[in-house]
């Protein structure tokens, strides 16, 4: 099953060190059945995409409730055992939890597929995106169109060979 790890560079520079995203259990994403339903398609590919948004969404809010870390949305994608995430049944359609899941265990960083980071000319609006999360989520519609002008921008691939360029070590 693909995942997809909402993460911030801090973090992502964190897994790098300790050479795992977490030691579980751990918040990602994923193609569940709410989300299936939720986004009406059956292309798995179009699916996947949902699910990578709604972690970058995830990372959105792990900036704002870090104003020091840099703003740019990391999600980790990567692969693990059928059995190893889980949706909480009891969420159902909840709109802040669609795809949600829990990964039980450890998540080594080698079992990364791909790195997906904004790229530096989103930082403007991300930032302001993560400066408007609360008020959108309160039902500003004015802060909802700034969190919507972060979700234009599309988050750039890497391959995990990238992640130390990433984070300017380049070792």
């Amino acid at each position: 099953m693909r995942v997809y790890v909402p993460l911030t560079l801090s973090g992502l520079a964190e897994a790098h060190r300790a050479g795992s995203l977490g030691t579980g259990p751990l918040v990602a994403y994923a193609v569940t059945p709410a989300l299936r339903e939720w986004y009406v398609s059956d292309d798995i590919e179009e699916l996947e995409y949902a699910a990578l948004n709604r972690a970058a969404l995830a990372s959105l809010r792990l900036l704002a409730a870090d104003a020091g870390v840099p703003r740019r949305r990391v999600v980790v994608a990567a692969d693990v055992p059928d059995g190893a995430a889980s949706a909480d049944p009891g969420q159902g359609l909840d709109p802040a939890a669609l795809g949600e899941v829990r990964v039980s265990g450890p998540l080594p960083l080698a079992k990364a597929a791909s790195v997906h980071v904004d790229s530096a000319d989103a930082e403007k609006d991300v930032a302001a995106a993560a400066e408007a999360l609360a008020a959108a989520d309160g039902g500003d519609d004015d802060a909802r169109f700034v969190v919507d002008g972060a979700e234009d921008h599309e988050l750039l691939w890497y391959a995990t060979q990238e992640i130390p360029n990433l984070m300017g070590t380049g070792d």
